[in-house]
């Protein structure tokens, strides 16, 4: 291999270099967002789910119902259905699949309804 021989030239083109590669920018941390910590009234709630039943996905629609019922208090829900707090939290995350019947008393829970409407 051949020698670089470092002249004041080559020396001005690595310092040239060195100023213009930009400094490292701070390390960013992020955290998940979650939803139920902006849902502070019913009336959001209400337009997160019916948002959620629009688009139709099945994981979409529990999720939206586990971030109100998260929001409103797992365990307040657990008890008002009478269902396991572990097992709401895991039917009621975007991987979930509830029941028909865990769906409405939950959703009952939550004092929200469900209206029915021809689709156009």
């Amino acid at each position: 291999m051949a020698e670089v021989r470092k002249t004041s030239e080559f020396q001005k083109w690595i310092d040239g270099l060195k100023a213009s590669v930009p400094a490292r920018a701070a390390k960013t941390t992020t955290t998940p967002y979650d939803a139920a910590e902006n849902l502070r009234n019913e009336e959001r709630m209400a337009a997160l789910l019916e948002a959620a039943l629009e688009d139709g996905h099945p994981r979409v629609i529990a999720a939206a119902l586990g971030s109100i019922a998260r929001a409103k208090g797992m365990a307040n829900i657990a008890k008002a259905t009478g269902l396991n707090p572990k097992s709401l939290y895991r039917a009621l995350s975007g991987e979930g699949n509830p029941e028909l019947d865990t769906f409405l008393k939950v959703v009952h829970a939550l004092g929200l309804q469900l209206h029915a409407s021809v689709s156009a």
